[in-house]
């Protein structure tokens, strides 16, 4: 059982490998091309929900070796105060906020209009298990398709969606991909910015990026861990072993 981590850019991508140590092997899967480090295969899935999706996907499909988790992560706005510039957030829930409808009595999400799902829920003792390792936050993380860029939209997000702490661009994507896939599904985020009204100025992309590479060095045998564990079980329910 490897790890998959799938990350929006090629700079989030290395940012994650450089917690591993050494020179990663590229290996070219379907529109694009893995880092391998270890047991982590890295893949850079391109930005927004759909690219990640898709690239998440095609990963998984042509693998040459089963995953027994997929981590969506890089970095993201977070909701002040609960999430500061620097800081990290682990999803509890993996929610499509801008995923429905704008109706006269506002947004109603997918769900309403009965169709399909709006989040996935990454396993609750893995959340517990990497927030303790990294220090990290735990609570809901937004996929948006357009990042939020004033107050009146940040205050919106809450308000439909109380506690979360961060909105990123493509957890929603990667966790379509992995659930179909019967693979779990984590969401790792590393803060950049404020969500909110957008200052440029504010933003602090290089320390978000140091502490992505801080958590992957510090939840590695977490997530090694945990694979291991789902693969025992897997063999536990089929009688298999090995």
């Amino acid at each position: 059982m490897r790890v998959l981590v799938v990350t929006a850019v090629p700079v989030e991508r290395d940012a994650v490998t450089r917690a591993f140590g050494g020179t990663p092997r590229v290996l070219p899967v379907p529109g694009g091309e893995l880092h391998r480090t270890g047991a982590f295969d890295v893949l850079a899935g391109g930005v927004g929900p759909s690219a990640a999706a898709a690239s998440t996907a095609f990963a998984l499909a042509s693998a040459p070796e089963p995953y027994g988790l997929v981590v969506s992560a890089g970095i993201g706005g977070g909701f002040a105060p609960a999430a500061p510039l620097g800081s990290l957030v682990v999803a509890t829930d993996v929610i499509a906020a801008d995923l429905g409808a704008e109706t006269p009595d506002g947004f109603v999400p997918v769900t309403a209009l009965g169709f399909g799902r709006d989040r996935f829920l990454p396993p609750p003792a893995l959340v517990r298990e990497v927030a303790s390792a990294t220090g990290a936050a735990t609570g809901p993380v937004l996929t948006v398709s357009t990042v939020t860029g004033g107050a009146r939209r940040a205050a919106a997000l809450l308000a439909a969606h109380p506690g979360a702490l961060a909105e990123a661009m493509e957890g929603f994507g990667v966790a379509e991909a992995a659930e179909r896939a019967r693979v779990p599904v984590l969401e790792v985020r590393a803060v950049s910015n404020a969500v909110g009204p957008r200052d440029r100025d504010a933003w602090r992309i290089g320390d978000a990026l140091a502490a992505l590479t801080g958590a992957f060095g510090k939840s590695a045998p977490v997530l090694e861990g945990w694979t291991q564990h789902d693969r025992n079980h897997r063999n536990d329910r089929t009688g298999r072993s090995g």
